[in-house]
């Protein structure tokens, strides 16, 4: 899981090297926290929310066949 959301992050933004996902497990709930740079956050949240939206929906997606719940927050 941890993989796939950092695959997507990193190809949105444009400091690569200041991405850092965090991953931690709890009885079948994975939360995930993303950090990137000040000036990167605008790209990984996008207009109105739509891409973390949608990165979240991936995540989801990914989860039900992991049978997890995930939770994403920047």
């Amino acid at each position: 899981m941890k993989q796939l959301v950092e695959l997507i992050v990193k190809e949105l933004v444009e400091d690569t090297d200041a991405v850092n996902i965090e991953e931690t497990n709890n009885d079948g709930e994975v939360d995930i926290i993303i950090h990137v740079a000040e000036s990167d956050k605008g790209r990984v949240i996008g207009l109105h929310g739509n891409i973390i939206n949608s990165i979240r929906a991936i995540a989801r997606a990914a989860a039900i066949k992991e049978d997890v719940k995930v939770n994403i927050r920047i």
